[in-house]
This record gives structure tokens, sequence and C-alpha cells, in this order.
């Protein structure tokens, strides 16, 4: 995906989200009245009304339609764990365990929310692989997610961002109809008022890294890498002399990079982040490829945009 055509889109969607979120504010859309949840209300004797106030948000259900656009954008496969932050009455972990096969866990502050949304996980035949439980999405641990799905205000995401990016490199979040502040999404989908945003939580890569060729011993260079969020640039140094980082890019922990050397020859780089160090292939235009490890050298750079906002400590007692 080109980031021009990803930020094109933003700009149109951003213009619909303006006016989704007006809409949304005074009329949020109510869930489908299906014969389960009939059941399910009469069962629990509890009705919730779309824009109901809770916690820190109003409560209104997502479109089934885009609960099933999102869990595809994020790739959901029955090797996933999904877990959906604010479940209200458990959409998204029904569906990623029906439609997807994946096993999903959706986390609700409301109790009367949870008890309406374990009989639709019930009677929907989900039991067994989709669960959701009562809880307090800023206190609980949600950090063993291979998909992250949310449906939260702005503010809410924003003062979540900083534990997102502490998740494991890879894993796929999405966002119904808002962002997270600056950070911007890898792809978003746009329907009519509908969107939903994605983004690949990246792995910390800024610092200075030592790469060589480790059999035979051969080409080595220092490279210096600059990162915001998934955009990284930065320098590579063979010898005394630098050269400047091209087309560098990173998806969750996969690096890739290219710069021409001092023979003019264009190298390109692509690799994966291990525990302790990147290891890839650096391929010359010819075509020749040889196997670089990059170690380290010092510490990561600091990383102020993964930092929680000083706004966001009232949520976490601070």
């Amino acid at each position: 995906m080109k980031r021009e055509s990803v930020m094109g889109r933003a700009a149109l969607a951003m213009v619909g989200l303006a006016l989704a979120g007006q809409a949304f504010a005074v009329h949020p859309p109510p869930p489908p009245q299906t014969p389960l949840r009939d059941a399910c209300e009469k069962e629990v004797g509890y009705r919730p009304k779309a824009g109901q106030k809770g916690k820190d948000a109003i409560w209104a259900a997502t479109p089934d339609e885009f609960v099933n656009r999102m869990l595809g954008m994020a790739r959901t496969t029955a090797d996933d764990y999904v877990i959906d932050l604010g479940a209200g009455d458990g959409n998204f972990a029904i569906a990623a365990a029906k439609r997807f096969g994946a096993r999903s866990l959706g986390i609700e502050y409301n109790p009367e929310l949870v008890k309406l949304a374990q009989c639709m996980v019930r009677g929907s035949g989900a039991e067994g692989r989709a669960r959701v439980v009562e809880g307090d999405v800023f206190k609980d641990d949600f950090s063993k997610a291979d998909v992250l799905t949310i449906f939260l205000l702005p503010h809410l995401n924003q003062c979540l961002r900083h534990r997102i990016l502490a998740m494991r490199p890879g894993v796929r979040v999405v966002s119904y109809l808002f962002s997270m502040g600056d950070w911007e999404p890898n792809d978003l989908v746009a329907m009519e008022l509908d969107v939903a945003f994605l983004w690949i939580v990246p792995a910390r890569v800024g610092g200075r890294w030592a790469f060589r060729q480790l059999e035979p011993a051969g080409m080595s260079f220092t490279v210096d890498l600059t990162q915001i969020y998934q955009k990284i640039g930065g320098e590579v140094t063979i010898g005394d002399r630098r050269f400047p980082l091209l087309g560098a890019t990173l998806y969750g922990d996969q690096v890739r990079f290219a710069f021409r050397d001092a023979s003019g020859v264009h190298q390109t780089f692509s690799g994966r982040l291990g525990p302790k160090d990147i290891t890839g292939d650096l391929r010359a235009a010819d075509g020749e490829s040889i196997e670089l490890t990059g170690t380290l050298q010092g510490a990561l750079h600091p990383a102020p945009w993964a930092e929680m906002d000083p706004k966001c400590g009232k949520f976490y007692g601070k």
C-alpha cells in the first residue's frame, strides 16, 4: 500500500468522519433487533439504548457489515487471538469466532451489557471460542492479542495508544470511526459515513546498527535509523562516507531500506528484527545477494511518540 494512496484517502475520509461524528453524537445507530437479541434481552432483563452513557463513552453498536470488514481488514485468521476493547453486546467477539474461526475476548465495563453479551455468545454458538468479561480497558491486560478491535472515542484511543505501541510488533489494530491522534494509519476503508482505520504495531528500531556479513566475512556498514511510529529514515555509513537511506519502511518487525554505495550501486536490504539484531539480505542492483546481521550499538533512541500523553494520567490513577 503506497503511503500517498493511504493519506489521500485519509484526507477524504476525515471529511466524512467529521460528518459521521456529528451524526453519531446526535443519533447513534441502534443495533439490529434480531430474535436472538430479543431472547437475550428478555433473559437478562436488560435492553441497552443506543447513545446511553457509559463510564467514559456512550454506547452504540458497530454495524455488522463493518465488523466483518474490519476483521477482514486486519487479516484475521483461525490462528489469531482477537481482543475487543469496549465489547458492548459482543458483536466483534462473536464475529471473530463465528466468521473467522479465531479465539476472541471482549472486555466491557457495564455489567448489564456483559450479561447480555454472554447470552448472545451462547445463543450464537460461539461459546468455547468467544468470551466477554467485565473489565476496564485501562486496567486489564490486552497485550496477548494478535488483533485488537476498538470502538471508543478519540481521546480514549489516544490514551490507550502508548500501551498499544508497547505490544508485540506486527499486532493489527482496527478502530471504527475514530483515529489515534498523530499516529497515521497503515490503511483505512471508508463507506458512506462509516470509516475504519488499521495500524500495524511497529517494532522499535530507532538507533545505530552495525551490519556485517557473517560468512564469509566481508561487507560491513553502519546504519543510523530515525523513527516516529512506523516511519523510519536515516543514513548509512560505509568507511568514512555517508549516504542517505532511500525508501525506508517498517512493517511490524520487517525492515526495508535502500542506498547507493560508494560505487554508485543501488543496494536494497530486507530483514526482520529479532530479540537482539536485524537479520536479512542485502541485494545489489545486479541481483547479487548476501546475508547480513545488524547489531544495535548502545541503546535505542528515546521514543517520546510511544510514551503516555500526560493528559491521560487520570485514566491510570496518576
